[in-house]
């Protein structure tokens, strides 16, 4: 039977105090939405997403899922039953965007436990349950209901066992439940928490699915987005070097959800990795490397100090030395880029050395032009080359030189100005500097 995730995305996050919605807050690269999905992806069969009024960004995040509308914020019962005409005949899981960190395996089990006659919630417990829910469970181990933290008493405040929010049930229990929901409390909103209740009235059972914690807490603030990002980036770490690569310290590196790292990657301490990055096998990443969209081949050894912008392409055997930065741009197999040079919108062939201080003029104030380098060209320390050029195979540049034509294969370029001598020229200006200054003393 189909198993139907209804994902509620509608909160706007007031207070995570920004105009982006809750929902599209990013995690380890990618919106807590996205993690979200990705994990359901795993589990159900069919995923509708609960919207607020105007939310066209994160109705797109959510693509290429079903989306609905809820016009009214009138509670998180009053959003699920938006997507009613969505639930099917199997079983319906209602879910929170703000939980982003649910893994796969747990929604499987949650699917799992369901049966006729059930409802299933997740759970988790903590040593400071704080202002969470209280599941209280009875001697027969099943749920027999649950307690907000301003309504339990001394007793019950002491339960460590928390309510996620997360409900699964048959569908056209899920939908009943949702329908009898009312508003008779302080906010007068619907609340999907009461479903355990009217579940039991029905003489259903409800049991808790246990979870980690570190799953299972829900993103409301900064602070909170910032505790979820340290439990991902721990996961993330744990995932590469149980894959083969080796972290001197794992707790400085930050990983991209999307980060493809191979066996036998090295990276030392201080580097960060944005989305889009491939890096193949027996790659050295020095410390405090920034690498974004790049694809590293194997063998070659970034950094320290080194940026790699999108659409950054290094073949094997590539190195990127201390402050170089390249953009939009592909090296060939062993090329060496050692020093404090900027490679953007080029490209550059086999063996080609590129001296300290290089730099590709790709922008004319307008639009962005483009550098060809050959193969086993040699280019001196402190060059420019003012796109759009080309470089032929086997070119030698000299230092200091400004490139703006064409260089043929195998030609020796010297472009600089021609170097002037004026022996004794040098006492001169001293002289008359000092005596610039001291009459400049005497006027004031």
């Amino acid at each position: 039977m189909q198993a139907t995730a209804i994902v509620l995305a509608a909160g706007q996050g007031t207070r995570m105090k920004s105009a982006l919605p809750k929902t599209l807050h990013r995690l380890a690269g990618q919106s807590m939405l996205r993690h979200l999905l990705a994990s359901c992806e795993t589990a159900f069969d069919r995923i509708i997403v609960v919207l607020g009024p105007g939310m066209e960004a994160v109705r797109k995040e959510a693509e290429p899922h079903i989306c609905v509308v809820q016009q009214d914020r009138l509670g998180t019962a009053h959003a699920a039953l938006q997507a009613a005409e969505h639930f099917g005949d199997g079983q319906v899981a209602v879910l929170y965007a703000d939980n982003p960190l649910i893994r796969p395996a747990t929604l499987q089990r949650l699917l799992k436990s369901h049966a006729p006659l059930r409802l299933s919630l997740l759970a988790f417990r903590t040593a400071v349950p704080g202002n969470y829910g209280r599941v209280i469970v009875g001697a027969d181990r099943l749920v027999s209901r649950i307690v907000e933290a301003t309504d339990a008493s001394a007793a019950e405040r002491t339960v460590n066992l928390c309510n996620a929010g997360v409900l699964c049930g048959s569908a056209a229990e899920m939908l009943r439940w949702l329908r009898d929901v009312h508003n008779d409390n302080a906010k007068k909103e619907y609340y999907l928490t009461d479903v355990v209740a009217l579940a039991r009235a029905d003489g259903r059972s409800v049991l808790a699915v246990e979870a980690p914690a570190e799953e299972l807490g829900g993103v409301n603030s900064r602070a909170e987005l910032a505790r979820a990002e340290a439990v991902l980036q721990g996961w993330l770490r744990d995932a590469a070097m149980d894959a083969g690569v080796t972290m001197i310290d794992p707790s400085s590196v930050f990983l991209s959800a999307d980060t493809k790292l191979s066996a036998d990657v090295t990276i030392e301490p201080n580097v960060f990795f944005g989305p889009g990055v491939r890096v193949a096998e027996n790659v050295t990443i020095r410390a405090f490397s920034h690498i974004e969209g790049a694809t590293i081949g194997a063998g070659s050894i970034i950094g320290p100090f080194a940026r790699l912008r999108p659409g950054a392409t290094l073949d094997e055997d590539v190195h990127v030395g201390n402050f170089v930065e390249i953009k939009a741009a592909h090296l060939a197999s062993g090329v060496k880029a050692s020093h404090l040079s900027y490679i953007g919108d080029a490209s550059v062939g086999t063996d080609t050395n590129i001296g300290a201080g290089t730099i590709t003029c790709n922008y004319d104030g307008y639009n962005k032009h483009r550098t060809t380098i050959g193969a086993h060209v040699f280019v001196g320390s402190d060059t420019a080359l003012v796109a759009p050029v080309s470089v032929g195979d086997g070119a030698v540049i000299a230092a200091g030189s400004v490139i703006t034509q064409d260089v043929d294969p195998d030609a020796l370029v010297l472009a600089r100005g021609r170097q002037v001598q004026k022996p004794g020229r040098a006492i001169e200006m001293r002289a008359a500097g000092s005596a610039a200054k001291a009459a400049l003393k005497g006027t004031n």
